[in-house]
């Protein structure tokens, strides 16, 4: 309390009369430091077990500033469906408006549960967070692609390709899909069963070229995800489907066994775009780890929203747009993360363990710009003029690309 009116000033604790201060620049004045504790209460109604989630909504910044559009979501408020073979949960713009350009579903599939084979209007793109499940697609000339996929490994299937997803023994798997539609939906995709389901009998039977007898005990209602039987080597299923020939880029890569394009003693990112999973031709994705107190530099993208997906740890993210405004929210395991494309941004490791969460760009390739990057890139006399920085200071500031910042 004490501690409290010595930075206010003025009797009984009431805000001194003063002009903006490095750290609290706006006028009227933002932030806690600038009222009285009596002011700052908050009697209530109240949740406190989801309010203490949120310690930047409660007590936030005094450099935040303005309105902005909610960024955070969570697959922990999203409702599961639930079937035979595993459940799925889904964030889209229907539920988290600021998120055009993406959305994206968590997954489980028991051992042997079969997400069944089905297509989409959108790009599929999707990340292995546990276990390991075997993927089918196939391509638009007749070419088939089976692959076992654990964590870490991702696949993308391009528009309108079929495919299907299974777990396998002995846990099965948990997954995170986006897609490159921030209004597709994980519920409602085109299905084999639906289709066979509402096609007459005798079109199937000339389609097939089978008597009509044979679709007599098809399901008359979609399986979606279901329990089957846990498939078998996958040599077997390969060897089964090689006869159309095999595609010419992989369908799966290895996102979190790829080497990363940045790496110190504070973190790690690696990415996965067009130039290095040739197939991906519209969703990049950066992995990203952070040891506690480490920063994510100040950064934008010029081409792209960015959509996160926050895997464990927790921290804290500010996000910066025209006006100004500014706002500061936190995220832990299962969240989920929106910055419209250049809008900038920094995040915080403000746990005690490492941080690791995914950003995921509609667009072929990774593109970022820098804060620190791009000003020493620019004249120091000229850099020195705006901010009122002596230019051997400015010469201090790093100047890598994909800047990962110390505690």
């Amino acid at each position: 309390m004490n501690l409290i009116r010595r930075i206010l000033g003025g009797a009984g604790g009431a805000p001194a009369a003063k002009g903006p201060s490095f750290g609290n620049p706006d006028e009227p004045a933002q932030g806690a430091l600038n009222t009285t504790p009596a002011a700052l209460s908050d009697p209530g109604p109240q949740n406190p077990a989801l309010a203490g989630q949120f310690p930047s909504f409660q007590n936030p910044p005094p450099t935040d500033v303005g309105g902005m559009p909610m960024f955070w979501s969570s697959f922990n408020i999203a409702p599961k469906r639930i079937q035979a073979g595993g459940w799925a949960r889904e964030v889209t713009a229907e539920n988290f408006p600021i998120s055009k350009a993406i959305a994206a579903v968590n997954m489980r599939l028991g051992p042997g549960g079969i997400r069944e084979l089905h297509w989409h209007l959108a790009a599929e793109w999707g990340i292995v967070t546990n276990g390991a499940c075997r993927v089918t697609v196939l391509d638009e000339v007749g070419r088939a692609y089976v692959q076992d996929v654990g964590q870490g490994e991702i696949w993308y299937f391009p528009p309108g390709q079929p495919h299907s997803l299974q777990g396998l023994g002995p846990d099965g798997c948990e997954f995170l899909i986006v897609f490159d539609d921030g209004a597709a939906s994980e519920f409602n995709t085109l299905l084999v069963t639906d289709w066979l389901a509402h096609t007459p009998p005798d079109v199937l039977a000339q389609n097939f070229g089978v008597p009509a007898e044979v679709f007599k005990d098809i399901p008359l209602h979609d399986l979606w995800i279901f329990q089957g039987e846990e498939p078998g080597p996958l040599a077997a299923d390969q060897a089964a489907v090689a006869e159309g020939g095999a595609p010419p880029n992989p369908f799966t890569f290895s996102l979190g066994g790829s080497k990363p394009v940045r790496e110190n003693g504070s973190g790690s990112i690696r990415l996965a775009d067009s130039t290095t999973f040739k197939v991906s031709t519209s969703i990049a994705a950066a992995l990203l780890s952070l040891k506690p107190g480490a920063m994510r530099g100040m950064h934008w993208h010029p081409n792209a929203d960015e959509w996160q997906y926050w895997i464990k740890g927790e921290g804290r993210m500010t996000v910066f747009n025209a006006g100004p405004r500014a706002q500061t929210a936190d995220f832990k395991a299962g969240d989920v993360g929106y910055v419209p494309k250049g809008q900038g941004h920094y995040i915080q490791n403000t746990g005690a363990t490492d941080l690791q969460f995914l950003a995921i760009f509609k667009a072929p390739v990774y593109q970022e710009v820098g804060l620190s990057e791009w000003l020493r890139h620019t004249p120091p006399a000229l850099v020195a003029q705006h901010l009122n920085i002596d230019p051997a200071e400015i010469a201090k500031f790093p100047q890598d690309h994909i800047g990962i910042q110390p505690g």
